[in-house]
């Protein structure tokens, strides 16, 4: 979530909402979210309801959720998702701003 928050102007820039949807209690998401002054929205999902829908990998031996980023147009379309194999097989923000631009570019 870190490359997230110190790019979110350029997100913003490319007209995106950024959500972090996790495994956490709500009341642990408003904590961490509070502490730590994040500048997108937070949705907790501990019944992994979301997860389900978008087809995210949940493994208890892979410490949760495999991380999993997507790109979801206004029409609720989704025009790019990436489901990595660990936590470092996160695509990097400047290939999910390429993505960004070529869907703006397309409208």
């Amino acid at each position: 979530m870190a490359q997230l928050r110190q790019d979110i102007e350029q997100f913003t820039q490319r007209h995106a909402i950024v959500i972090a949807v996790g495994p956490d209690t709500q009341k642990a998401f408003k904590d961490y979210w509070k502490r730590n002054d994040m500048p997108f929205i937070g949705l907790a999902d501990p019944d992994h309801k979301v997860a389900r829908q978008y087809d995210q990998e949940v493994n208890l031996f892979k410490f949760g959720r495999i991380p999993a980023q997507m790109i979801i147009d206004k029409e609720g379309t989704l025009r790019f998702v990436h489901y990595s194999n660990s936590i470092s097989d996160i695509p990097q923000n400047q290939d999910i701003f390429k993505k960004l631009s070529e869907i703006n570019q397309a409208k």
